[in-house]
């Protein structure tokens, strides 16, 4: 998405969080409500506002696909991909909003419908979403003032055309059922390491490094993602939409793992990054910690969620141990980046686009 210590991140930043507003429409679509938002140059961001309190946690009796999302899961994720050295998610700032100037005052009519004023004097908003949009769970200010993140904006469809993928590891979105991969431990062998695009180039390695920056921050919300088309099959998938992120410091989910603990396949350089912020030098949490320090709404997560990324780094580390054993190799297990010209020959005979079949996700 963008070079290693690219100084132009940190002016993009500095510009989602203090350039002027023109205009703010609701996103159409999701589940919960955000607004796009349209600065007086003529750029744009995605908002999410703030919902909840920095010590809530998802609720016990909630399901993942009905969990609030938070503003400060997006800022903490874009920090968190950007320590991996993954850099595939846009970058995302924290910024205060008066809720009257900013918001009410630049929306369209139907979103200034939604605007109230609750008993206690404070300036609301319902918006229009399937989930949390209603009078007793609006987005309320104090009395006006309330944060949200601001994400960049992609290239548009027609500049960079994407195409959209279903995740191989996709959960079932179901109160009663499950996902074939949650009961079949060979999945990944007996499935997605046969079909294109996870049986050549980099594909998997991708999905694995994915599966390690959600099972870091707690994000079981990743059913699809996106490609550029203009790279083909040469790709990388954009991360995306992290708002369920960071719901549970105290709970591990084994289960967003899945993917590497069947599969036993990692990038060398994403091993290596992971042993270096498990090292006492350079500590995932105290990277994280340092790192987040330079957003507006600092501090963007609480300690227990920053202790949580060492503890689920160290099981990450234990899940590869494991898998050398089993494979009895660790030439098998920790992959370097393939090359296009091992592989182009074979790319080129699957066109772009293909992807696992709609049976291969059976519930």
């Amino acid at each position: 998405m963008y070079s290693y210590n690219n100084s132009k991140i940190d002016d993009l930043l500095q510009y989602l969080r203090s350039e002027p507003m023109y205009e703010v429409d609701e996103k159409s679509g999701g589940t919960q409500v955000k607004m796009v938002l349209t600065f007086r140059d003529g750029g744009q961001s995605l908002m999410k506002p703030w919902r909840v309190q920095r010590e809530y946690e998802t609720l016990p009796d909630h399901f993942y696909f009905s969990d609030i999302e938070r503003h400060n899961a997006e800022i903490s994720a874009f920090h968190l991909d950007r320590i991996l050295d993954f850099r595939r998610a846009p970058p995302v700032a924290g910024r205060w909003f008066n809720i009257t100037k900013d918001l009410f005052e630049l929306a369209d009519p139907a979103f200034r419908k939604t605007f109230f004023r609750s008993p206690a004097n404070n300036v609301c908003f319902v918006g229009h979403c399937s989930y949390y949009c209603e009078t007793e769970t609006a987005v309320c200010g104090k009395p006006d003032m309330i944060e949200g993140s601001v994400a960049a904006f992609l290239p548009s469809f027609k500049s960079a055309p994407r195409k959209t993928w279903r995740h191989p590891w996709r959960r079932s979105y179901s109160k009663h059922r499950t996902a074939v991969w949650e009961q079949d431990p060979t999945y990944c062998h007996r499935i997605v390491m046969n079909k294109h695009p996870y049986n050549s180039g980099r594909r998997l390695l991708d999905v694995m490094d994915m599966s390690i920056f959600d099972f870091l921050m707690g994000n079981m919300d990743r059913h699809h993602y996106e490609t550029f088309e203009a790279f083909g099959n040469f790709t990388f998938p954009i991360h995306l939409d992290h708002g369920r992120a960071f719901g549970k410091h105290h709970h591990d989910e084994l289960s967003i793992l899945a993917p590497l603990i069947q599969c036993c396949r990692l990038r060398q350089s994403t091993h290596e990054r992971v042993k270096l912020l498990a090292s006492d030098r350079y500590r995932l949490s105290d990277v994280m910690r340092d790192s987040l320090a330079t957003d507006r709404l600092a501090p963007v997560i609480i300690e227990e969620h920053l202790e949580a990324l060492d503890r689920r780094l160290s099981i990450i580390l234990e899940q590869l141990t494991r898998c050398v054993t089993r494979i009895g190799s660790e030439e098998e297990v920790f992959k370097p980046e393939p090359r296009i010209e091992d592989y182009k020959e074979k790319e080129a005979m699957q066109p772009y686009g293909s992807d696992l079949d709609d049976d291969d996700f059976d519930f």
